[in-house]
């Protein structure tokens, strides 16, 4: 493992992650953790349940793209972007 210089200083939302897991996109099963921001791989649509439960649709989403957002969900209808990333 590497070593962690900054291990034990805490981070703030700004700070970079430290960890990240793969998205399975799913209608009905939220993220196991809401996660710091998404990377969206591809290009496409995403649509996440917030925290509140608001369904909200992001259109046309770049390939190599950082949402700043931190959803409970990322719903698999509406959905069209691939390869996306939970940093953690």
């Amino acid at each position: 493992m590497a070593l962690n210089l900054y291990a034990g200083m805490g981070g703030d939302m700004a700070s970079p992650s430290a960890d990240g897991v793969a998205i399975t996109p799913s209608d009905t099963v939220d993220l196991a953790v809401a996660p710091r921001r998404i990377w969206s791989g591809s290009g496409g649509n995403i649509t996440i349940v917030t925290l509140a439960g608001t369904t909200l649709t992001y259109t046309n989403v770049p390939a190599g793209t950082y949402l700043q957002i931190r959803p409970a969900r990322i719903k698999a209808t509406g959905t069209t972007a691939t390869n996306m990333v939970a940093e953690l």
